[in-house]
C-alpha cells in the first residue's frame, strides 16, 4: 500500500481517503488545499511499509472510501489506530465483488483477466461517465504500468475473497444514478438496508469529486444534504 501525507502545522481538521483500484495521487490532490491536513492510501498491493505521523490533535477527522476504498477503509483502517469522527462512502460497498451488492463477480474476474492499457483507458472513461467529462479531466487519470494495476487487482481479489463480515460504522453513503462501475442498482440495494447509514443518491457518475473545489466542500454538501431545498447543482457551484 502506499500513502501520501499533506501536513500544515496550524490545521486542526484531517481528511483521509481510501482510494479505488488503479488510482493514484493524480485523482485525488485537486481536492487538497491547506485549510486541513490530508492522507490518501492506494495503490493496495504495492510493497511499502505504512508509516504514519504522530497524530495531533484533531478537532474532527474525516474518512472517505470511494469504489474499492469502501472495502479497503474497513480491511485496513484498524491497523491505523486513527479513529474518525465521520465516515463517507461514496459508489462503493463493503462487499465490491459480489452479484447482488456490488460488481458482479464475472465482470470482476473477466476485469483482473484482461488488464491492457487500452482496456484501462475504457475502464477509466467509464470511471468519469463519458468522453467530454473524461477529457475535461485528463489531468487526474492516473499513471500507472498494467503490472502494478493487476498486481493491485489481484491482491483486492484475493483479500476480498477472503473477507469476513463487514462490521465498520459508516455515516454517510452516496451513490451515483450513473455509474459504470458499479451497478447502480447494487449500490442501492445494499445501502438501503443499512439502516443506520444516511443514503444519499446523487446524478452523477462513478468519478464525482470534479464537482467540488475541495474535501470539506463535499464533506459539507454530504452532511447539509437534508438542510435545505437548494438545488443540487446550484448547491454545490455555491459552495
Amino acid at each position: 500500500m502506499r500513502t501520501y501525507i499533506r501536513r500544515r502545522d496550524k490545521n486542526d481538521q484531517l481528511v483521509i481517503v481510501y482510494g479505488g483500484w488503479g488510482t493514484d495521487e493524480n485523482v485525488f490532490l485537486p481536492l487538497c488545499n491547506d485549510d486541513f491536513d490530508f492522507i490518501l492510501f492506494y495503490n493496495y498491493s504495492a510493497d511499502e511499509a505504512l508509516v504514519l505521523p504522530e497524530m495531533k490533535t484533531y478537532s474532527r477527522i474525516s474518512l472517505i472510501g470511494w469504489s474499492l476504498g469502501v472495502w479497503a477503509a474497513e480491511y485496513l483502517l484498524p491497523k491505523t489506530g486513527i479513529k474518525p469522527d465521520i465516515t463517507i462512502a461514496v459508489n462503493g460497498t463493503p462487499v465490491p465483488a459480489d452479484d447482488k451488492f456490488g460488481i458482479p463477480l464475472n465482470v470482476f474476474e473477466g476485469t483482473l483477466n484482461n488488464i491492457t492499457e487500452e482496456n484501462m483507458e475504457k475502464f477509466y472513461l467509464r470511471m468519469f461517465g463519458d468522453k467530454r467529462t473524461y477529457k475535461l479531466n485528463k489531468d487526474r487519470i492516473p499513471s500507472r504500468t498494467v503490472k502494478s494495476l493487476h498486481d493491485e487487482l489481484r491482491w483486492l481479489y484475493n483479500r476480498i475473497m477472503e473477507q469476513k463480515d463487514p462490521g465498520f460504522r459508516w455515516d454517510y453513503a452516496v451513490t451515483s444514478e450513473n455509474d459504470r462501475v458499479f451497478p447502480s442498482k447494487n449500490l442501492n440495494d445494499y445501502w438501503k438496508k443499512e439502516i443506520n447509514t444516511k443514503h444519499i443518491i446523487l446524478p452523477m457518475s462513478h468519478y464525482l469529486f470534479h464537482e467540488w473545489r475541495s474535501y470539506t466542500d463535499f464533506i459539507q454538501f454530504v452532511t447539509d444534504y437534508d438542510k435545505g431545498p437548494k438545488p443540487l447543482r446550484k448547491k454545490i457551484k455555491d459552495l
